[in-house]
Order: C-alpha cells, then sequence, then structure tokens
C-alpha cells in the first residue's frame, strides 16, 4: 500500500500483554472488568489518532467512526468488528509475546515451559509462514491472538486511513466487543448507536480465509436432585446426583457426535463443565450444527439419553434446560451475496488468495447478522488459539490490513 506505515506488531504486542480472560462463570457484563482496562487503552488510542467520537460505554464496548470522505452521502456505513476478551480455555494472565524473525521451519521451543514445542508436523499452516515473522506466547498461557489480531488490525487501517485521507471510504464505523468467547459479546450492543449498514468481523485463522456460514448454536443445561442420607445408614436411601451424572456422560457415544470425533458440516453435542455433589449436580452442553433444525432433534436425542440412564432411579427429578447462543450467519447472508463477493475482490487486490470456507465455530458475526448487520468473517492469521501453541505472522496482520483497504475502495462506488 502506498504510504503504508504498519503499526500492526507493537499494537498487537501491547494488546496482547492486558489481561482479558473471560469468566464462563460470571453474572455480570462484561464477565470480567479486566476487558474494559484494554477497552480504555483503544480508546485513548483511537483519539490520538484524530477520531473525536471515540468512546467506551458502559458495558465495554468500544465505537469510534471514520467519517465518509467521498461526497457521496448514499453509500452504506461499514462497520469493522474484534472482540477484546481471550478464552477461558487457557490462562491469558502475565502473557509474554515473543517474535521470531524470519521464522525458518524448525521446531519453536517456548522459553517458559521446554515441552511447549510449536512444529510444522502439529501445526501445517507453519510451512505457509517461512520466511514471516511469527509472534508467540512464551509457553506458560496463550498469546491472545484470537482476537487481539483483529483489533490490532482494525487499529492499524484507522491509523493508515487517518494519516492518508486520499484514500476513499464510506463512514467506517469501529466496534471492540467484550465475552465473545463466552457467547455474549452482543448482549447488551446497542445496534441504533452502532448505526451501520453492512459490517465485517475480524476473526478468522488463515490467510485468505473468508467465513460467510457458521455454526447455529444452542446450550443446554440439565440440573439433577440427588437423593440424600447420612453416608453411614444410606443403603437403600442414598442416589448420589454426582454418579448418576457420571453414569449419563460415561453413555453418550464414543465414536460419534462429539467435537473430538467430527469434522468439516457435522455437529455435535460437548459436555462443557459439570458440578455438584451427592445432593445435586448440574451438566452445561454445547449443542452445534450447521443446519439449526438439527439442533432440537440433537437436543431431543440428548434428553432421551439422559431418560434411559435415570429408568434405574425413578425417583429423582430433573431439570433440562434449552438456552439460544446464536444461528448459521449464512440465513442471512445469502440474502446479500455482495458482502462477501466484496471482501473476495479486495483480497485479490491486496494480492491474497481468497479461500471461502465455513466456520465450526461462531463469532459476534453470527449474531449481529441476526440482529440487522450482515457480518461475515475476514482472517487475521490467528492460529492454534485457545492453547499454549497459538502464534500469528506479522505478514498475515498486514496483509489483513491491506484488504480493508481495499474493501473499503470497492463500497465506495457502491450505494
Amino acid at each position: 500500500m502506498k504510504n503504508y506505515n504498519s503499526t500492526v506488531e507493537n499494537r498487537f504486542i501491547k494488546y496482547a500483554k492486558i489481561d482479558t480472560t473471560a469468566d464462563p462463570n460470571s453474572t455480570s457484563f462484561p464477565s470480567s472488568m479486566i476487558q474494559k482496562d484494554l477497552g480504555k487503552v483503544l480508546v485513548q488510542e483511537l483519539k490520538s489518532i484524530g477520531i473525536e467520537d471515540a468512546e467506551m460505554d458502559e458495558w465495554g464496548y468500544v465505537f469510534g467512526t471514520i467519517p465518509n470522505n467521498t461526497g457521496n452521502t448514499s453509500l452504506p456505513t461499514i462497520c469493522f468488528c474484534s472482540h477484546m476478551d481471550t478464552a477461558p480455555d487457557c490462562s491469558g494472565t502475565d502473557v509474554k509475546p515473543i517474535v521470531h524473525r524470519n521464522y525458518d521451519g524448525s521446531p519453536i521451543t517456548l522459553p517458559d515451559d521446554s515441552t511447549q514445542v510449536i512444529t510444522t508436523t502439529k501445526h501445517p499452516y507453519l510451512n505457509e509462514k517461512i520466511g514471516d515473522d511469527l509472534i508467540t506466547a512464551s509457553g506458560l498461557t496463550l498469546l491472545g491472538a484470537d482476537d487481539k489480531a483483529g483489533i490490532a488490525i482494525i487499529m492499524d487501517l484507522a491509523n493508515h486511513l487517518m494519516s492518508n485521507p486520499e484514500i476513499p471510504h464510506p463512514t467506517v464505523r469501529i466496534l471492540f466487543t467484550p465475552d465473545e468467547e463466552v457467547g455474549r459479546g452482543v448482549e447488551h450492543l446497542d445496534m441504533e448507536k452502532l448505526n451501520a449498514d453492512f459490517g465485517y468481523t475480524l476473526d478468522g485463522g488463515t490467510l485468505g480465509s473468508l467465513e460467510d456460514e457458521s455454526f447455529s448454536a444452542d446450550a443446554v443445561k440439565i440440573k439433577l436432585e440427588g437423593i440424600t442420607a447420612h453416608p453411614g445408614y444410606a443403603k437403600g436411601k442414598m442416589v448420589n446426583a454426582m454418579k448418576v451424572m457420571s453414569e449419563f456422560i460415561a453413555s453418550l457415544p464414543k465414536d460419534s457426535w462429539s467435537p473430538e470425533t467430527t469434522q468439516d458440516r457435522e455437529g455435535f453435542v460437548h459436555p462443557v463443565s459439570i458440578q455438584g455433589g451427592m445432593e445435586d449436580a448440574t451438566v452445561s452442553f454445547i449443542i452445534r450444527d450447521h443446519i439449526t433444525a438439527k439442533l432440537t432433534e440433537y437436543e431431543t436425542r440428548l434428553e432421551n439419553l439422559f431418560k434411559e440412564t435415570l429408568k434405574n432411579y425413578p425417583e429423582m427429578k430433573y431439570t433440562f434446560e434449552v438456552t439460544e447462543q446464536y444461528r448459521n450467519m449464512k440465513e442471512i447472508l445469502v440474502d446479500v451475496p455482495f458482502v462477501s463477493d466484496y471482501a473476495i475482490d479486495a483480497m485479490k487486490l491486496a494480492g491474497v488468495t481468497p479461500t471461502p470456507t465455513i466456520i465450526r465455530g461462531g463469532t459476534d458475526g453470527s449474531r449481529l447478522s441476526f440482529m440487522g448487520l450482515p457480518c461475515p468473517n475476514i482472517f487475521t492469521g490467528e492460529m492454534a488459539i485457545h492453547s499454549r501453541h497459538e502464534f500469528v505472522s506479522v505478514q498475515d496482520m498486514e496483509k489483513g490490513t491491506a484488504t480493508l483497504v481495499e474493501l473499503l475502495k470497492i463500497w465506495s462506488k457502491h450505494s
């Protein structure tokens, strides 16, 4: 890009060091107040590059506007969105980013835990990154490229646009959200305040990936009431809720219907937590499939399996609670295919080979699409997410910035 002064590496490293781990057991919003620490930094940086209306609201959402500079007031407003929180699956405290210059393809042993070795065998995408500058954590934490790589790209874009006002673009709305990793990322988002027509999340993986089809997702919580008795006099009386719940979980299919046995468009039912004791026990599941109607089928099958377990314990009581989480964005994007098409064209103009793909998961864009903001997902380079092996290529992030610049130029021609 002409006059491009990349800031993406330094920004990413700065953001990665800020702990923003989401808390899946919290009832507050955001689920962890530390997420606002990053929000405050981002507001300050946005203002420092000239985005005067930058702000963080009471819920932790960060907003900013880059005004239309084309003179064509009929152009739509485009939103770019990334999330600030990191997954609770792996520690995000005291992250120490390390830059590996001109990666040569050899194993990367992480210094704070020598048993953590990143190799091309475990992560084949590394074969495509030879010569790139890679960023990893130090071995004790995740890196946070999911989704601080997306944030760094959007901030790099904002800096580039504000420094080069001759680049044509429609009105751009910047949005950074909390709590995407616990499925609550847009729970309190004010869509009128966001005031955008179309959007893109920056939360994808490999260079060139464009995701406009996600899982549909529900959560299920099963609570079982046990029958208590003094353990010394419990014969024929006690029914231990924790034991019965464990028996049920052990009855789930071993060779199908789970994350570890499915791929591509196959859905799954996945127990993510269990808690309780003798008196009561609760197990939480996530239910996923690309076909929304299948969620109900899975939930019915799951409850029937649970009832099979309870045939031996007819006196026990339970509740089976289903909560909608998000739906397949394709159900919305199929009616506005140009939103994805423009992103594909932008990648080509930026020298990136587009690879449209499906998401075996979801992004804020899944829910935003159903809230009136059609919103596919663009690559950031984030890889091995939610793990100590997480890494990102600086060059992938820079290509992300270039793609967004070309995308805005395309939108500038379409009212």
